[in-house]
């Protein structure tokens, strides 16, 4: 449902947020029930949000774990975004090797940010599965 507010245009409210999350907390939580833990990995900085809450939502229910990662120095367009990009910290806390990790950001489009997520994590281990969440797919 669009709304106009000032030069904003609004895709969505608060409540089709909340409804959009349930429904992606809930598939993520089929999929993985029947396994040990859960390592979510948010993309910084939006997808760092969505994945608290998805592991807030999902803790009460299976072992997880709760990390973030900037992919600022593995965008392939570094030198052209800016001649000083911010970095932020990557927070791993924990071991990804031969874990199921779930990665977790607000919009695929071109997919350049997942390449770059998953290179980075490559550094850290290596995952048995890595499972991707979306808010919003823009195809």
């Amino acid at each position: 449902m669009d709304r106009e507010y000032k030069n904003a245009r609004v895709l969505m409210v608060e409540d089709e947020l909340r409804e959009i999350l349930e429904k992606l907390t809930k598939e993520v939580y089929e999929k993985n029930k029947d396994e040990d833990r859960l390592l979510i990995v948010g993309i910084k900085r939006r997808g760092e949000i969505l994945a608290k809450r998805i592991a807030k939502s999902l803790g009460t229910k299976i072992d997880v774990a709760f990390g973030s990662i900037d992919i600022t120095l593995y965008r392939d367009d570094l030198t052209s975004i800016d001649k000083k990009p911010i970095v932020r910290k990557t927070e791993i806390p924990f071991n990804i090797d031969d874990q199921n990790l779930l990665l977790v950001d607000d919009v695929l489009f071109t997919g350049r940010t997942v390449r770059a997520a998953l290179t980075e994590l490559v550094d850290f281990g290596r995952p048995k599965r890595v499972q991707l969440a979306v808010f919003i797919d823009r195809e």
